[in-house]
């Protein structure tokens, strides 16, 4: 197991009060200071290049944000850049390609990636949702293109829709998105018959939907598509803001659903990826709740 971060992600600077906030890497830096994790090795995490991810973004695009490097200025209403921003987004993608260099060269089974700005919403060519860079498709596109891998599997439970991620998939039979999340919200998205090139599986639940529903979508919905497509690799799109406590939405987990997803998607991996998982984080935003979903996560992926 290893943990990828870099202290570049802490100087992401969104403002104040915008809830993807610095302190929100701090919480889950804290969480893995646990002395549970004490032994699971970190390293720091490289650069994403140009190349990677030109994979999955626009070219125009990836030249209109680094000609953005330090500037301080709103994309969308949601989505701010600092000068402290690119780095923070060129680092959190870096660390998704290079977990996936090191679970497919069989150096470790699993990785954490503990970095921000989030990446899910990101599309080919537009920032949104706080995202700059989509890190998790990059990485399902590096273990494509890089490594030869002809089926990658992209586990999304963050409690808002990753449209990006979808949206670059959508016609890419080799890589399956699932996602379950809340609908209606932010970004109305993720409907059940949103299904690409029969690539995508859709679980969307309702505000107030709890435990029992979103394991009931998972056991019944999503992890037999999963298994039906026997990936050879696992990306984990890890947003906890799916949390009861979470102040952007209305779903009522709790950390023992992200434990038990996380065991059951470390199982299935075992059973047809070679154990190979890579998580990244996403969404979280209750500070308290994000350490303990964190914790309960990371420890489920050691066992």
């Amino acid at each position: 197991m290893r943990i990828y971060t870099h202290p570049a992600c802490l100087r992401h600077d969104t403002g104040y009060g915008h809830p993807e906030s610095p302190a929100r890497l701090r919480a889950v830096l804290e969480a893995l200071d646990d002395p549970r994790f004490a032994n699971i090795e970190r390293v720091e995490a490289p650069r994403v290049d140009r190349g990677q991810l030109l994979r999955v973004h626009e070219a125009a695009y990836v030249e209109s944000i680094f000609a953005k490097e330090g500037l301080s200025l709103h994309l969308d209403p949601d989505t701010v850049m600092s000068p402290g921003s690119l780095e923070a987004a060129l680092r959190a993608a870096g660390a998704a390609c290079a977990a996936v260099d090191a679970v497919t060269g069989g150096e470790i089974a699993r990785a954490f990636c503990a970095v921000r700005p989030p990446g899910h919403h990101a599309n080919r060519d537009t920032a949104m949702g706080f995202c700059l860079f989509n890190g998790v498709a990059a990485a399902a596109a590096h273990a494509m293109e890089r490594h030869g891998l002809e089926r990658v599997a992209i586990i999304d439970f963050d409690v808002h829709h990753g449209n990006g991620t979808q949206g670059i998939f959508w016609n890419d039979p080799r890589v399956l998105y699932l996602s379950s999340h809340q609908m209606p919200l932010y970004p109305g998205t993720g409907a059940s018959n949103e299904r690409g090139a029969g690539n995508i599986v859709n679980a969307p639940l309702p505000p107030g939907a709890g435990s029992r529903e979103f394991r009931d979508a998972w056991e019944e919905i999503l992890l037999p598509a999963l298994v039906a497509h026997r990936p050879q690799l696992l990306l984990v799109s890890a947003g906890f803001d799916a949390h009861r406590a979470d102040p952007l939405a209305q779903l009522q987990l709790d950390a023992g659903d992200y434990a038990w997803i996380t065991q059951r998607l470390c199982a299935l991996a075992d059973a047809h990826a070679q154990g190979r998982v890579v998580s990244t984080l996403e969404g979280g935003y209750d500070l308290a709740a994000l350490r303990e979903c964190t914790a309960a996560h990371v420890a489920a992926m050691m066992d």
